[in-house]
């Protein structure tokens, strides 16, 4: 005797189709947005670390190696920027997130 019985571990698949018509698929320039807004220091830490990069490995080719050295020194800083903002961002979402 066979039975015509959907399977009860694919019942997600209908749950994400049922689910798909109501929700909205974010685009990546929306996305960008999303989080540039939530967290504004993060892309700016990275603009600065890439800045003091480019800038140290530019005047380390031109031969101004005390320029290089404080580029350097100055992208150890925007890093370290960075990362604590990538940290403070978490754990602010975390927080709204138990809230």
């Amino acid at each position: 005797m066979t039975t015509e019985t959907e399977p009860q571990d694919l019942d997600w698949v209908q749950l994400r189709k049922d689910m798909g018509t109501a929700h909205h698929s974010e685009t990546m320039s929306e996305k960008f947005s999303r989080k540039f807004y939530e967290n504004p220091f993060v892309p700016i830490g990275c603009v600065a670390t890439a800045g003091a990069l480019s800038y140290g490995l530019w005047s380390f080719r031109k031969g101004r190696s005390k320029m290089s050295q404080r580029m350097m020194r100055l992208r150890i800083v925007a890093q370290g920027f960075t990362i604590t903002a990538l940290v403070v961002g978490v754990v602010m979402t975390g927080t709204k997130a138990i809230k």
